[in-house]
């Protein structure tokens, strides 16, 4: 009987720490003067910023403007509510933030996205 309690307080605790280990910030806390859900952080040596678009731009709020080393990343708002990428548009993602880091996984070192700078 206690094995199997440790076993079942072994799971918890493992799924807790997947858990934290996908919403950790990646490189640095994120910043908190950009609004809710906003990122600004280094990932994987790339430097990523999200915030929400600003109003009349989009509808439903569910915009966002995001660039990964200055470069404007597009997402897109799915029906499911998640986030795809234009880098990754084949997984939805929960959260702009997560959709962000998967297209910089998705690039890797040698790529870089076209657009300002390019």
């Amino acid at each position: 009987m206690g094995g199997l309690i440790g076993v079942a307080v072994a799971a918890v605790a493992g799924q807790a720490g997947l858990q934290w280990w996908a919403r950790r910030p990646a490189q640095g806390p994120p910043s908190d003067d950009l609004g809710e859900g906003a990122f600004d952080e280094m990932y994987e040596g790339r430097h990523i910023r999200g915030s929400r678009a600003a109003a009349g731009r989009h509808q439903g709020g569910a915009a966002w403007d995001v660039t990964v080393d200055g470069r404007p990343l597009h997402l897109m708002r799915r029906a499911d509510g998640g986030y795809l990428s234009m880098v990754d548009h084949y997984q939805s993602y929960p959260t702009p933030l997560v959709a962000t880091r998967r297209a910089v996984d998705e690039l890797g070192r040698g790529q870089q996205l076209r657009g300002r700078g390019a």
